[in-house]
């Protein structure tokens, strides 16, 4: 098992084994990058795709980018349209099949940390659809 293989407290699984559906959200420091965020968070517990650590891509964790070498889509949330989650996973060597900017789905880029569920929604349904689902 990898470093970063450890069971999770409600499975036996790895939790950075590849998945089909890999989603990477920038999180950055403003509102956007926690929308990302949170809509990732909650794409995965829809089950839609599996939240992944862009860290680990950006710092060349060898178990993350072998594990995200298997993925059959990714994920990129960004949150402004300077698109570091995109261009992490390409400095990294992937392409990004589904790439999302929360700002392009009209959200305004601040410094209020409060995020309205209705902006989540917008992203995560941006994302489903983008995904065909």
């Amino acid at each position: 098992m990898s470093s970063c293989c450890r069971p999770t407290d409600k499975t036996d699984s790895c939790t950075c084994a590849a998945t089909e559906i890999l989603i990477f959200p920038c999180s950055g420091g403003s509102n956007v990058g926690q929308l990302a965020n949170s809509a990732a968070v909650e794409l995965t517990r829809e089950g839609v795709g599996k939240l992944f650590c862009l860290a680990g891509i950006g710092g060349h964790v060898d178990s993350f980018i072998e594990s995200t070498k298997g993925a059959k889509r990714i994920v990129a949330i960004d949150g402004c349209p300077v698109k570091c989650a995109r261009k992490t996973l390409e400095h990294a060597g992937f392409e990004v099949s589904d790439p999302h900017v929360v700002t392009e789905l009209g959200v305004k880029k601040t410094h209020d940390f409060d995020l309205p569920p209705a902006d989540v929604k917008l992203v995560v349904e941006a994302v489903k659809r983008g995904l065909g689902r």
